[in-house]
């Protein structure tokens, strides 16, 4: 199993805390990106960024500097959001920073697909952003199915906790053989159920962290997840599509024990 994540968009440098185990997967192609933001002006970068100018200046200085070899943060903790505030990583323990090196991988604009020990260094790409590339068009066109090729050899199922915006990028190149299990997370209003943006967040980055604690490997046992008030709710899912509704009455039998 691998779980699939989106990055954030903040991100800080953290050289002391922890070691970076490898650089990611596809560091030629984080080159080539590279290559290509330096050589557009400081009003392309901005609107491409689309921040304001304090933003933009620390992104524009640090394309002059960046070196994707040296002076790294290991992923997990460069990464600086609510879902990642919620995983927690800094705390984790030995035996689940093993677990999630091993299910969890970060998908990227800039980097494609991290491992949470590779080494990466602060930039800001967005995977729908309007960069193009030689002859793609965009960036979902400079990864094409790279990102779901590289999957499809670790793995035959994906637990996709990533948003629309990145899981994009993979789940159209991947064949009918690898299952794909996608979680959400709303409340049910009206008969429907209504997904926040923020509230997701935090519920992905609690999964994560729960299937780390609890050293998750079975599909079967994530029904149990119950934490932040949402519930498993049957009626609202289907195998390959799992719905948690906050305030649920749902419950799923139980049967996951911890390590």
């Amino acid at each position: 199993m691998r779980i699939l994540l989106s990055p954030a968009k903040n991100m800080r440098v953290d050289t002391d805390g922890m070691p970076c185990e490898s650089l990611p997967f596809f560091l030629p192609q984080a080159s080539a990106l590279l290559r290509r933001l330096r050589d557009m002006d400081y009003a392309g970068l901005k609107s491409l960024w689309n921040c304001n100018d304090a933003i933009a200046l620390l992104q524009y200085r640090r394309l002059e500097t960046m070196d994707l070899e040296h002076n790294l943060t290991p992923a997990i903790l460069s990464y600086v959001g609510i879902q990642y505030q919620y995983m927690a990583p800094q705390v984790f323990e030995t035996g689940q920073f093993a677990y999630i090196q091993e299910h969890l991988r970060i998908l990227s604009g800039f980097y494609g697909l991290l491992r949470p020990f590779d080494g990466v260094t602060p930039y800001r790409l967005e995977m729908q952003a309007k960069l193009p590339v030689g002859d793609c068009k965009n960036l979902y066109a400079f990864w094409g199915d790279k990102l779901a090729r590289q999957l499809c050899a670790e793995t035959g199922l994906l637990l996709n906790l990533a948003s629309k915006e990145y899981s994009k990028a993979v789940l159209p190149h991947l064949p009918k053989s690898v299952r794909v299990l996608t979680c959400t997370f709303g409340e049910e209003k009206g008969g429907k159920i209504v997904e926040k943006g923020t509230l997701c967040k935090m519920a992905r980055g609690e999964m994560v962290r729960w299937l780390a604690e609890t050293n998750l490997t079975d599909p079967k046992d994530l029904p149990l997840f119950d934490r932040l008030g949402y519930t498993f709710s049957a009626r609202h899912s289907s195998d390959d599509h799992y719905v948690y509704v906050k305030g649920g009455t749902d419950h799923a039998s139980s049967r996951l024990q911890s390590p």
